[in-house]
């Protein structure tokens, strides 16, 4: 195994890393519930971005259904961003054998 061969692989390849969360974070994801009457949005670096709420869903009397909506909106967008992530990061060490969770 030729190390510099390696070395200049991993250097490559954390360019191309830099490249692609760089790329990432100009994205908008986007995650809705309760038939798209509250929209989440997140950035992709997976911040929450903006969170729209119909009114029609906002009932005072029932405070509680709309927290858990909101937040199933929420998890749903950090999930999309989060996957969309670990599919970019795999395709960039894909080939490289590196141990799962091992993060350059």
């Amino acid at each position: 195994m030729n190390i510099q061969k390696m070395m200049k692989q991993v250097q490559q390849m954390q360019s191309q890393m830099q490249k692609s969360q760089a790329e990432l974070a100009t994205r908008t994801f986007e995650a809705s519930v309760a038939g798209g009457k509250i929209v989440a949005k997140a950035n992709g670096e997976g911040n929450i971005t903006s969170i729209t709420i119909a009114k029609e869903v906002v009932d005072p009397s029932d405070v509680d259904m709309l927290q858990e909506l909101v937040l199933s909106a929420v998890q749903q967008v950090q999930k999309k961003v989060k996957d969309t992530q670990a599919a970019e990061m795999g395709k960039l060490t894909g080939g490289m054998g590196l141990p799962p969770g091992l993060g350059l």
